[in-house]
This record gives structure tokens, sequence and C-alpha cells, in this order.
């Protein structure tokens, strides 16, 4: 959800920069998303190695390298530098819309014609500003705050938070922080907050008109926490939140926050999707399908003869999605792939 993709310090970081790198030219530019997910993938397993990896022939011995990566990682290796980064990072096209695209809001596709309009700068977009959409404006005004990833401390402070003014709008809500926070990470880009509610379900959710997610911004402006709507429906909002400074730590920025209200018989779906990572949700899924199941945000479902999904398995919790598929259990902390 974040645009501050940048690896948490390890072994083979400066390799998994170089690689989402290339994965954002490749979405990004030549909107070939098939490479982007390739360097993805590639990066994450190079994030979770142990050690740091000496050679090409190394690292095409884990999953999800291939040979192309193997030589440019060898390049990289071997010179310090690799030849179509730096084709890339000469080229002002590239530079500028990868600079305008790390404003929120801006995609690949208003940056570009941003650039074709001679804007190509953060600078350039303040001298524009009258001529940008709502979420722009929101994301250029904290800019400098949205680049900076949030720690794991301060991370804690927003989930006691959350839990203590949530619950008092109502106990009976549910609560979870996902993403890479949930997976133990030591910095999150953004936070993404799932919520649900006993009397709200996909049944009730077609009969009445939702008042869940209202109640709880609602509650979370009157704190002052949420400071900036980027967008709100009666499912999902998006907007800026600001730890209160008797709340937590000096010199607190603005975050990007998401809340997500869920029915709830799909919340521990949603909750096991967007913790993540990408490629275990995709591990998962294609394991599901090995063992006749579809699996999906929304929940678990047994494919009948003829390949069509059956009625919605009820779950508890995360571990009867696992186990309804027979698959082990992992932590969310064993879920980076």
């Amino acid at each position: 959800m974040s645009k501050r993709k940048r690896e948490d310090d390890g072994p083979n970081t400066e390799f998994c920069n170089v690689l989402n790198e290339l994965a954002e030219y490749e979405r990004n530019v030549n909107r070939q998303i098939h490479k982007y997910n390739a360097y993805r993938k590639a990066a994450a397993v190079l994030l979770k190695h142990p050690t740091r990896i000496t050679s090409g022939k190394e690292a095409r011995t884990l999953p999800g390298i291939g040979e192309k990566i193997a030589k440019k990682l060898d390049e990289y290796i071997q010179t310090g530098k690799l030849a179509k980064l730096e084709k890339i990072r000469d080229d002002d096209l590239n530079l500028s819309i990868g600079n305008l695209m790390k404003v929120s809001g801006v995609g690949p596709v208003a940056a570009k014609k941003f650039v074709d309009d001679g804007i190509k700068t953060i600078e350039d977009l303040k001298n524009i500003e009258d001529q940008l959409n709502h979420h722009q404006r929101i994301g250029l005004k904290y800019f400098e705050d949205f680049e900076e990833r949030i720690p794991r401390t301060e991370m804690l402070l927003h989930q006691k938070f959350l839990h203590e003014e949530v619950t008092k709008v109502d106990t009976k809500y549910t609560i979870e922080i996902c993403g890479s926070f949930r997976r133990g990470k030591p910095s999150s880009g953004d936070i993404d907050v799932l919520i649900c509610h006993p009397n709200f379900t996909s049944q009730t959710k077609a009969d009445t008109k939702s008042d869940y997610l209202k109640q709880v911004v609602d509650h979370l402006k009157a704190r002052a926490y949420i400071t900036d709507v980027l967008s709100q429906g009666a499912l999902k909002f998006m907007g800026v939140c600001l730890l209160n400074q008797e709340e937590g730590l000096p010199g607190l920025r603005h975050r990007r926050l998401d809340i997500r209200l869920i029915p709830a018989e799909q919340f521990y779906c949603g909750v096991l999707y967007f913790t993540g990572s990408d490629e275990f949700n995709r591990e998962m899924r294609q394991y599901a399908l090995d063992k006749g199941f579809t699996l999906n945000e929304y929940n678990v479902r047994p494919l009948g003869t003829t390949g069509i999904p059956g009625e919605s398995v009820p779950v508890t919790c995360e571990q009867d999605i696992f186990d309804v598929i027979g698959m082990k259990y992992r932590l969310p902390n064993e879920r980076d792939l």
C-alpha cells in the first residue's frame, strides 16, 4: 500500500534494493508486471537468506531466482554496478517518473502525464498544487513524513492506541494491524488496519447500510488521531493519522492509515491475506488448489468435481484455514518468502 519500499537491513539488502529498483522500472515504465513480480520475488528470497551471497551461481540455488536474475547479481557483485540500472538511472524520463511516483496518489499514468507536461520534480508539483487532485495534494503535503518508514516502537504505540479507542466505541469490535508489522518486521510503510463486528456479516451488509466503519472513524477524528481523509466509504477508509505527543514519542510524523471493515465470517481470511507476504499468499493459494480448495481474502471453499467452488467453510481463527487445506500452520513471522 505504501510507496516507501525500502528493505529492512540484512546481509543482502544491497542486492534487494537493486532488484526492487528494477522491479519498479518494469512496472511503472515498461508496464511489465510479470518482470516486476519476478524481481520482487527474488528480492524477497534474498531478504530472507541468512548470509550474504557471493555469486550468481549461489543465488541460483535459491527458490525464485532464475538464470537472468543470477547473471545480473553476478555483474553487480563483480563490478559494484549494473549496466541496465545505470542506463535506467541516466534516463531523465525514468528518473522523473520515479521521483513523482514517490508522492502518494501519483501513479505511473499520472506521473507520465506530468512529465510530458514538463512537471519533473517534487518542487514542480508544488508549483501546480492547485491542479492536483485531493489525494495528490495530501501526498505532497506530507511527502517528507510519508517517505520515512515507521519504526516498530511507534507501530506498537499505534496498536495500543487503536485497540483502546476502537473498543471504546464498542467492546465487540475486533481489530488487527496487518502487513509487515504483523510479520514482526522492525519497520513498516504504513498502518493497515482490519476491523470487524459480530453484527456485521456478508448477509447484514447486503440488507442494511453499515455505519460500523463510520463510527470508528468519527471517534478517531474526535480524538484528533485522524488528521486528513483521502477517501471514505462504508467498507474502507484511507487517510492520515498522527499520534498525540502525550500518547507516545517526541517528533512523531504523520502516517498513512487504511482501515477496512470486514464481514465477521470473513475476518480471518482477510487477516491472513493482508498479513502477507505476497509470495506466501501465492504459495498458500496454490497449495489450497492442489488440495481441492479455493482460497482468497474472503473465504476458503472446497472445489467440487466440476471445479465449481462450494459453500464457504466456517473458520474462527487463522489456524482453522491452515487446518482446512491440510497445511502446516506458520506463524506470521514465518511468512516472508
